[in-house]
């Protein structure tokens, strides 16, 4: 690995050189900048759901916040503005009345130029109210500008042995192989304006799944469909959704909204959720949403503030692992499910004898007081949860608190307090089973220069809660106690630093440790922009956690730090007009047993844009010892896609990524990506493999607006 990683580290350098003859193209806002600078672990082990991030910053660039209407918690939510200038601008705005520019901005205390760019693409000051609209629901829909129909083809090119012919194994069968071809196929519809309303349909069809209409197999045509229609301020109802959608109230306990940034190299915003209510659910993301209706209305209008009503219904099919038990002597059988399945995956006929299994019924509300002046929040949730047959899942040590059962209850309180510039929140919750579930925290500007943010949580190891999502070591709110401490120092406009220390333990057993464990994790981000052309950040991340040590020569397993190091320099420089260039080294290494492991990878981005046409590329060489030094990085994709491969082992990737902007109303997208690995006859295991040493992959994509 030494001759190798020589290599890449002298080409990293001589690519940072020639960086200074480029010029970028002018776009409207980066995507994948915005993520890596605000939200970037790039770990899918993080917890973090990537594609859903992605989906809520595009669907918030496509529909931008109104200024002159937005509240705190809206505001909040963008993860730009710190507390003294979110109550800058609420007292300006109380003062002076709406505003009429989205430069008026500029007047604001605390409000920079760097500030106000960042928050332009996310942000407008509309003409009118943004729910005013002009004739009938149906009219509105009809003649509104922002909507679009996307349609989707992506395939694997080489072949994997899902679709090879099945062969004959010693007992007569026939091996299993996938029931569908290798294409994944995706159809979005979606019109919508600002706060009025929002009207969609997606349905996919994942590689190997079959395109069929055979009711009795639970297939109608796309495996998957998904539908929504959302209305906002209808009167006293602030918003009515029918269809498909999710709910973000408190800190996430309860009602996380199936997405949550975490931790990442934004250390103080992130920390906060905002209570953003009922949104439309436009993933294809099979499991985390609710399918039914739901509503909030304000009860009352007080001199000092409101009090909103939320309240949601249920209900859809899951898939889960269904088992029956019979008793011959007196012909009883019972009825269980030992799993619930997320991965919605329906290719095999063990996996479409999952499919849409149990149905799961849930209903819950939500009474909210806020003050006029949005200072003060506080509300009372609760919900209800039944499934068709009991969970029963098969004993082990570890999982022997995790629910069981048929139904389940959460009772919850949150609150959010603003006290000059600083934000106290938190929430408390239970479940049936009587654990607990806390999170408390602060956030604040100590300086115009300085913000910091603490947060402690406690998840016993038999708290409940099964669309809860909030901040967590574990990919689940349970078995976790933990301190947090955030901190963003910005001495001058040019430079900043992050850092984060997060403190946790598990009181209970986990997977693969078989004893309460503990640990920490922090990071450290030290951000550079001499001019508006070049910018560049170093960042350091360590986390060390106990497991169970493999090959311990003994009969008992015990516990040992499991510790990985991470280390991040990336290099932009962004021109005029036509090119944008950035360089990016990673470096890890793993450490357990008193064994020590690397990894390295080295990607070169090169993106030129000419009138209608844009063309992104990006090469990358790596090179890692193990599973464990695998690299993550963020991939731009076609419109509406993300993308995080890993890379491991040793090899190279790239891909080259054309769009063409046919008329103002098409868009073509057309993307051809490959991996190739040194040292391997075989990429993939089961029905995924490939014979051979390299994968491609072409995606095909077209955008109409009507």
């Amino acid at each position: 690995m030494r001759s190798v990683s020589s290599i890449f580290c002298l080409l990293f350098f001589c690519l940072c050189a020639w960086q200074s003859v480029g010029q970028r193209p002018a776009q409207d806002i980066d995507l994948q900048q915005f993520i890596e600078d605000n939200f970037a672990l790039q770990d899918p082990e993080s917890g973090a759901n990537y594609e859903d991030i992605y989906e809520a910053l595009y669907q918030l660039y496509l529909e931008p916040l109104d200024l002159n209407t937005a509240g705190r918690d809206e505001l909040a939510s963008l993860f730009i503005l710190q507390e003294y200038q979110i109550n800058n601008f609420l007292a300006y705005r109380a003062r002076y009345g709406r505003l009429i520019s989205i430069y008026e901005l500029q007047a604001i205390p605390g409000f920079d130029l760097e500030t106000i760019q960042k928050l332009l693409p996310f942000v407008t000051v509309a003409e009118k109210s943004i729910h005013e609209g002009d004739g009938s629901l149906l009219s509105r829909i009809l003649h509104e500008e922002n909507n679009y129909l996307v349609w989707r083809m992506t395939r694997t090119l080489e072949t994997q042995e899902g679709y090879t012919p099945p062969t004959l194994k010693s007992d007569s069968s026939y091996t299993q192989r996938y029931a569908g071809s290798p294409y994944n196929l995706y159809a979005r519809f979606r019109v919508s304006h600002i706060r009025d309303f929002s009207l969609g349909f997606t349905a996919e069809k994942d590689a190997g799944e079959a395109f069929a209409w055979n009711p009795a197999q639970k297939q109608y045509g796309m495996d998957f469909y998904s539908y929504h229609l959302v209305l906002w301020n209808k009167k006293r109802f602030k918003a009515i959704a029918l269809g498909d959608y999710q709910i973000q109230i408190g800190q996430g306990l309860l009602l996380g909204a199936g997405f949550r940034i975490g931790k990442g190299a934004e250390t103080v915003q992130t920390i906060r959720r905002s209570s953003t209510g009922i949104r439309p659910f436009t993933s294809v993301l099979e499991t985390g949403f609710f399918r039914g209706a739901a509503a909030t209305y304000e009860l009352l209008r007080l001199d000092k503030g409101s009090i909103d009503l939320t309240a949601f219904a249920s209900w859809q099919r899951q898939d889960a692992n269904v088992q029956t038990l019979g008793d011959t002597l007196d012909e009883q059988t019972e009825t269980f499910i030992s799993s619930i399945q997320t991965a919605g995956f329906h290719r095999t006929p063990t996996e479409l004898a999952a499919k849409d299994a149990i149905d799961e019924q849930v209903g819950g509300a939500n009474i909210t007081y806020k003050s006029k002046d949005s200072r003060l929040e506080v509300g009372l949730t609760g919900i209800y949860t039944r499934f068709g047959v009991p969970l029963k899942r098969t004993p082990t040590t570890y999982n022997q608190f995790e629910f069981n059962g048929q139904q389940n209850y959460n009772v919850g309180l949150h609150y959010s307090y603003n006290w000059q510039n600083f934000n106290f929140f938190g929430e408390a919750a239970r479940s049936q089973s009587g654990g607990m579930g806390i999170i408390s925290g602060v956030l604040g500007s100590l300086t115009p220069t300085l913000e910091m943010a603490l947060l402690y949580r406690n998840y016993a190891r038999d708290f409940h809660s099964f669309y809860g999502n909030a901040l967590a070591e574990n990919s689940r709110p349970i078995n976790e106690r933990g301190f947090y401490w955030g901190m963003k120092f910005t001495p001058f406009k040019q430079l900043s630093f992050a850092a984060y220390y997060d403190k946790f333990a598990f009181p209970w057993l986990k997977y693969k440790v078989d004893a309460p464990s503990q640990g920490y994790e922090y990071l450290f981000r030290v951000t550079y922009a001499p001019t508006r052309r070049i910018s560049m950040y170093a960042q350091y991340r360590e986390e060390n956690k106990e497991e169970n040590v493999p090959d311990n020569d003994t009969a008992m397993d015990f516990l040992g730090a499991r510790i990985r190091r991470n280390y991040w320099l990336v290099v932009r420089y962004a021109a005029e007009k036509y090119i944008g260039l950035q360089s990016r080294l990673q470096f890890s290494s793993f450490t357990q047993n008193q064994k020590t492991t690397r990894g390295l990878a080295l990607a070169q981005d090169i993106n030129l844009s000419y009138k209608q046409w844009e063309l992104a590329t990006r090469f990358v060489v790596f090179d890692t010892d193990d599973y464990q030094n695998r690299q993550y990085m963020y991939e731009r994709n076609v419109l509406y896609t993300f993308s995080l491969p890993a890379y491991q082992d040793q090899g190279y990737r790239y891909f080259v990524m054309l769009r063409y902007n046919v008329t103002r109303q098409l868009h073509l997208w057309v993307r051809y990506a490959q991996t190739r690995y040194l040292n391997t006859d075989t990429i993939g295991s089961g029905l995924e493999e490939i014979r051979g040493n390299r994968r491609s992959e072409l995606r095909l994509q077209v955008r109409y607006r009507f």
